[in-house]
């Protein structure tokens, strides 16, 4: 199977589990369970793909500090082949509220650097050797784009909850031939979707949360997918990667778009039914037998 290699995102974060999010007005909460634990998109995709069988390397920047010590023992635990650089601004660490609905608000406590030191060369390699790239939308990944451009590799990106018109993601969606993204601020995603395709993409997919994700192909065509209801909610968070995740599993088996979209819908599932970035039991056996489970 193809190499993998995901640029940028691990944080520490702190996941405070609320009935509803707060309204905005003076209160206290006597109580609210919480755990604290590896997150960020990097790190989901990476988790995901390890659990997967996918061959990936995951490269971020963690700080020299309790809570980078903390990412490196969780990724080593799940076998995630991880190769990092320091930020001397320390680990980004982040605060999610999680109301029962699956909504969330994110808190950044710290950021990380936009700007490094990175090692360079170390990083051409692992670019030079893997057969596509996973860039993620970290500021310090931006750097990286010319040294991706160099050796021609294939481009996936996640744009997350992207907002039309911000500039901040215009170098992601130019050198990306993959772009998937959520319509929670595109009330009009079907128009941004065809725009990306007109560009050149070979492929758009947007994801809607509980109403399920659309995609554009190159050749213009729309394929809806629906959630599957049956999975127990417990946590959203990572839901998204492990639906990308899921979605790259079965183009590197050389699965359809259509069979693709169902097994991120699966992974994605799975996920929620936990409260870690990617379900603790994942591999591609369940997937398999999910697969047959759901759609036959």
């Amino acid at each position: 199977m193809k190499k993998v290699l995901v640029i940028g995102g691990t944080t520490f974060d702190t996941v405070i589990h609320l009935e509803k999010l707060p309204n905005p007005e003076p209160q206290t909460i006597h109580y609210a369970a919480f755990t604290e634990t590896l997150g960020s998109t990097g790190a989901g995709k990476a988790l995901n793909l390890s659990k997967l069988k996918v061959p990936t390397t995951l490269h971020s920047i963690i700080g020299n500090d309790e809570y980078g010590a903390k990412i490196r023992k969780k990724l080593d635990e799940n076998e995630v082949d991880f190769v990092y650089d320091h930020d001397p601004k320390g680990t980004e660490r982040h605060v999610n509220l999680m109301s029962e609905e699956g909504e969330r608000i994110s808190i950044f406590l710290t950021q990380s650097s936009a700007d490094l030191h990175l090692n360079l060369h170390r990083l051409e390699q692992l670019i030079k050797d893997a057969d596509l790239v996973v860039l993620n939308i970290i500021a310090y990944t931006k750097q990286l784009i010319p040294l991706i451009k160099k050796y021609n590799k294939p481009v996936w990106t996640d744009l997350h909850d992207y907002n039309p018109g911000n500039p901040y993601h215009d170098e992601f969606i130019d050198i990306a031939d993959y772009i998937f993204v959520s319509s929670d601020n595109m009330p009009d995603y079907k128009g941004t979707m065809e725009k990306w395709i007109a560009m050149g993409k070979e492929l758009v997919v947007c994801t809607h949360g509980k109403k399920g994700s659309t995609a554009l192909k190159k050749n213009q065509k729309w394929i809806e997918t629906p959630i599957i209801g049956q999975y127990q909610y417990k946590d959203a968070n990572g839901a998204g990667d492990s639906f990308f995740s899921g979605f790259l599993f079965g183009y590197l088996k050389g699965k359809s778009t259509e069979e693709s979209l169902k097994l991120g819908t699966i992974c994605a599932g799975l996920c929620i039914t936990s409260d870690e970035l990617a379900y603790e039991e994942l591999n591609p056996h369940l997937v398999e037998m999910e697969y047959r489970k759901y759609f036959g």
